[in-house]
């Protein structure tokens, strides 16, 4: 058992106390988007289930096709300014996509583009966020501080989707993207002045970015538990994406009142985040991995519920219960990855997990439309439950990695104190 206060005391750090609190506000800033975005596409004068996929799917592809060359970047350059730079770039997407809302002129291709904008930016800002916490805390608080860094963000998105919700009703979507905007560059100066030492940067020699990309892919395959979870989560975060993106917000549009009622979802979902951090906080298991991938199993709930009509009080609930695996499955994931994988490569299989688990996605909101419009949106929602539930229970009964579920142990060493 750990002490809270000891836990706590992180934040007297002034590195760890910047990024948290660029990470928090960035988060803020993310949280307004998912309903002020849905809400504002089917809007539209015109709009369906397609135009909405149509502009998920721009903001999603980016994301993955660049995910390979943010990791490289930020094994390559100051992991603060890479991050920097991804908060900028969302900046701009969504102060793009509120002007476009506000004053009316909302042509879908034009959206896309800045849709598209936001993807790239997070395929920068992923790789780089969880290659620089071993540089900033010291190794033995790892699993602290992306709890820490996991109760400011869940909390951050509590507050985004509620004040976001709000907006949405009483003001429109695109007020609640000019907030967003005006986050993320609040975020980016934050970040600019988390300055970090040349002997805590991953420089390293420098390569080929092919070169680059065959060495973080050497790490990637040789590590079993690291794969075969991150095959799962391809056809995990495909439903997750249709049924979160789209149908969703399509049977609380049909049935439930709305945004409003959508933003109280997302906010159990947050809601059981945060009390995923106290028990990510307490909780240090032998086999993480074999948790992390149980924890896995009952995140379709929400999504098994609203398609059987379920009330709204249960879909939140079922939402409580999928933040909370997630956000627990999300601290030993990330930890664990930060102790077995070499500091000079981590952000880049840091982006070979994150494409590997998004390559699906786009796809899921492409199909999450017209699958919706052919068979109705509750079916589609039973579906994408059905089939998180079959490919967690694939990667806990595959024999490949059941030896490997305990990692090694290999942690990188002590950062430099300054």
């Amino acid at each position: 058992m750990h002490s809270f206060r000891r836990d706590l005391a992180l934040l007297r750090d002034r590195r760890f106390t910047l990024l948290f609190a660029a990470r928090t506000i960035s988060v803020l800033g993310s949280s307004f988007a998912p309903v002020a975005l849905a809400f504002g596409v089917l809007g539209l004068p015109g709009a369906t289930p397609r135009t909405l996929s149509t502009v998920l799917t721009a903001e999603s592809l980016p994301m993955v096709v660049f995910m390979l060359v943010g990791g490289v970047i930020a094994d390559r350059f100051p992991r603060h300014r890479v991050m920097m730079a991804g908060d900028g770039l969302n900046a701009v997407a969504f102060f793009s996509l509120a002007a476009m809302m506000l004053t009316g002129w909302t042509p879908v291709p034009v959206l896309a583009a800045a849709a598209a904008l936001s993807g790239m930016a997070m395929a920068v800002l992923f790789p780089a966020l969880t290659g620089i916490i071993p540089e900033v805390v010291p190794a033995d608080r790892l699993q602290t501080a992306n709890a820490l860094l996991g109760l400011g963000a869940n909390s951050s998105r509590v507050a985004g989707l509620v004040l976001s919700g709000a907006t949405v009703v009483l003001i429109g979507g695109g007020w609640a993207l000019a907030v967003s905007g005006a986050m993320f560059t609040v975020a980016a100066l934050l970040v600019a002045a988390l300055r970090l030492t040349p002997a805590e940067r991953a420089a390293g020699e420098r390569h080929s970015v092919l070169a680059d990309l065959r060495g973080g892919w050497r790490e990637f395959v040789s590590r079993q538990w690291l794969w075969v979870v991150v095959a799962q989560f391809s056809v995990l975060v495909m439903a997750a994406q249709a049924a979160h993106g789209v149908l969703g917000p399509l049977v609380a549009k049909e049935s439930l009142g709305g945004a409003a009622a959508w933003s109280a979802v997302l906010t159990g979902e947050a809601v059981g985040m945060i009390l995923g951090v106290f028990l990510a906080l307490r909780l240090r298991p032998r086999r993480p991995i074999l948790l992390g991938t149980v924890l896995t199993v009952p995140t379709g709930l929400p999504y098994l519920l609203l398609g059987v009509g379920a009330p709204l009080w249960a879909v939140v609930a079922g939402a409580v219960v999928m933040g909370i695996c997630f956000d627990l499955f999300g601290v030993l994931w990330n930890t664990t990855m930060q102790r077995e994988i070499p500091p000079a490569s981590l952000s880049r299989v840091s982006s070979y997990d994150a494409l590997g688990s998004l390559m699906f996605g786009p796809l899921g909101l492409l199909l999450a439309g017209p699958v919706a419009i052919a068979t109705g949106p509750r079916p589609a929602l039973v579906g994408c439950a059905g089939l998180i539930l079959v490919v967690s229970l694939a990667a806990l009964l595959s024999p490949g990695p059941r030896p490997c579920w305990r990692p090694t142990g290999r942690s990188p060493p002590p950062r430099p104190r300054s």
